[in-house]
């Protein structure tokens, strides 16, 4: 077998190989408790209807508060939202905060905002205890602004959390966020908040072992009155994207993560461009060969 022939081989190999090193693994299925005073049910159903690869479990705390054992002997992760704000609320993001230092993630969608400790008095918030310590936001000053809001895919980063998201709108449900320092914002609402600063959309922040997800969304927009005009887009994508993000334990390769300027750009995970060093070596080694002929 000839140089030329031996080196289209060697190359063929190696691109399967690096091509397969730069696709990411599936998210392992996960169990996920959907923590809220209302809609829990209907969200469940919507949920492991449209994301089958993960079961989806609702916990009324409405009336009780489930211990950590309960909730760490049961869930992988948990989603936590409310509809109008309520007094179990302290208790309820208390324990989200010691599950979160287990290292199990914790998702926050709207209307987390409305009863966080800094929201407006007119919403009688109650505060959520220690998980204000470890989510990724606080509120604008105003919260949920009941207006339109647009996801700014034009600027979004690279991530696992924003894979296959090509639209996202919501007439009224979703926004009136400020990220807080050390938070990862990987997309933007295009409209500013109420202190005229960006909106995120899509954030999350690692403190110690805990990782709290933030879609700034209803995650049970389908359930209320407002589903058919409410919002539009890839509303199921960016909560699956959350929840596998959450079941890989808010790890991304190189290859799944960039800033947004490096999207155009394509990136190999470790494995892939080790391979891709062995293809260029093993060029180099034809060519001397060819030379000392």
């Amino acid at each position: 077998m000839n140089a030329n022939s031996v080196r289209a081989r060697v190359a063929r190999v190696l691109i399967v190989f690096a091509a397969a090193a730069g696709v990411a693994a599936p998210a392992a299925a996960a169990r996920i408790g959907i923590l809220t005073n209302k809609y829990g049910t209907q969200t469940a159903a919507d949920f492991n209807a449209s994301m089958s690869r993960h079961t989806f479990t609702a916990v009324d705390t409405s009336a009780a508060i489930p211990t950590l054992a309960a909730l760490t002997n049961a869930f992988d992760a948990i989603l936590i939202f409310e509809d109008a704000t309520y007094g179990n609320a302290t208790s309820v993001g208390n324990v989200a905060a010691a599950f979160a230092n287990t290292g199990r993630p914790v998702v926050l969608g709207t209307f987390y905002d409305q009863d966080r400790s800094d929201a407006p008095a007119v919403n009688s918030p109650h505060g959520w205890g220690a998980l204000e310590q470890l989510d990724p936001n606080t509120t604008d000053g105003t919260g949920t602004p009941y207006a339109p809001r647009t996801l700014d895919t034009a600027s979004m980063a690279v991530h696992p959390l924003t894979a296959g998201l090509k639209s996202l709108s919501s007439a009224k449900f979703a926004g009136g966020n400020q990220a807080k320092p050390g938070t990862t914002v990987v997309a933007w609402w295009k409209e500013p908040n109420a202190q005229g600063k960006p909106d995120p959309a899509i954030a999350y922040r690692i403190t110690g072992a805990a990782c709290i997800i933030q879609v700034a969304i209803a995650p049970n927009y389908p359930s209320t009155p407002d589903a058919a005009t409410g919002y539009s887009g890839d509303f199921h994508r960016a909560w699956g994207n959350a929840f596998d993000f959450a079941a890989k334990a808010c790890t991304a390769s190189t290859s799944e993560a960039a800033p947004p300027e490096a999207a155009a750009i394509p990136t190999l995970s470790p494995l892939g461009l080790a391979l891709t060093a062995l293809l260029v070596g093993a060029g180099a080694v034809f060519q001397r060969r060819r030379r000392a002929r």
